[in-house]
């Protein structure tokens, strides 16, 4: 009779998994059909609006693959880490053509922050608009000189302070 419990619970446990599986399944299907329902009718919505037309995308963005980390120096000393991460606005299809020069990108961003850092940009309320504005129009300026005009723009997507 000891040896059995074992089994029991086997069985049990089994059934019960078979029965959960049969349960969520279908629920997940009728899901599945509901986002299929609203992305025809979605369709025939556009197909019905004869004024609006399909213009190709004018900008990609595309998301720098690692993100900065830039010391806040005062007396000699290191006294925040500045964390950011950075994406760019680009014409579309030069996607391949920016992550091969990414690492020469990458430096020349690297110095205008550590030069943003240098000039006191990381401190005291670091996040007012003029202040990302400024830093933003020098990485763009930075980024036209390898891209030309394929970059629009310099976009800060997150951007962190933590004081050592």
């Amino acid at each position: 009779m000891g040896k059995l419990i074992p089994v029991v619970f086997l069985v049990v446990g089994l059934a019960i998994g078979v029965g959960a599986r049969l349960i969520l399944v279908p629920a997940k299907k009728e899901a599945d059909q509901g986002e299929v329902q609203k992305t025809s009718e979605k369709d025939k919505k556009e197909k019905a609006d004869p004024g609006k037309d399909d213009a190709p995308a004018t900008h990609e963005y595309l998301k720098l693959t690692k993100q900065f980390v830039v010391p806040v120096v005062s007396e000699d000393e290191i006294s925040a880490l500045v964390v950011l991460s950075l994406s760019l606005e680009v014409r579309p299809g030069i996607t391949e053509a920016v992550y091969e020069i990414e690492p020469k990108l990458r430096d020349r961003f690297l110095q205008v922050l550590f030069d943003h850092a240098n000039i006191g940009g990381f401190d005291g309320a670091f996040t007012q608009s003029d202040n990302l504005a400024a830093l933003r129009e020098a990485l763009l300026e930075v980024a036209k000189k390898d891209l030309g005009q394929d970059v629009s723009q310099v976009l800060i997507m997150s951007v962190s302070r933590q004081d050592t």
